[in-house]
């Protein structure tokens, strides 16, 4: 039996989102623009914001967030034998670093997998880490030589 849960997360939880978001850029190495409390306001008003087109899952264990994956939902343009069009977009998949390795991760992405289906998207892309590409191969992804892309800007540019 599992014992933790897997489920869109509640607006109440997404500050906890936003410090695991904040954890794991400290992780990384990457040193925060702004302090802690602010970018947790400015994370919970995004993903308001977003509502509609970024949908977070997270995971719970004995009520704390432990970890979490988005689905960014892009809307494609319609062709005369689908009108409506959309794709996704896996993002911000972060497991706590206890537990890593213990199929969570992977039971995360499945659930995030299964909410893309439900709502009829066409396909679902990643960018990852190349420790994850085995994990995100194991459920179904594989590189494509018609998906391609560019950098056209630093991500901090943007308005």
């Amino acid at each position: 039996m599992d014992d933790f849960m897997i489920r869109p997360a509640e607006p109440a939880q997404l500050g906890a989102v936003a410090e695991l978001r904040w954890q794991w850029i400290l992780e990384g190495g990457d040193q925060p623009v702004t302090t802690r409390g602010e970018f947790v306001r400015h994370f919970v008003d995004w993903a308001a914001e977003h509502a509609g087109s970024h949908r977070c899952m997270v995971v719970v264990r004995d009520g704390a967030v432990i970890g979490m994956a988005w689905l960014a939902v892009v809307q494609r343009v319609p062709t005369p034998s689908a009108l409506r069009r959309a794709s996704g977009d896996l993002q911000c998949v972060y497991v706590i670093p206890g537990e890593r390795d213990s199929g969570v991760g992977g039971r995360l992405v499945e659930a995030v997998l299964s909410r893309a289906r439900e709502l009829g998207l066409e396909r679902v892309t990643v960018h990852s880490s190349p420790r994850a590409i085995p994990a995100y191969a194991r459920r179904g992804f594989a590189s494509s030589p018609r998906l391609l892309h560019t950098h056209v800007s630093r991500a901090d540019s943007y308005p």
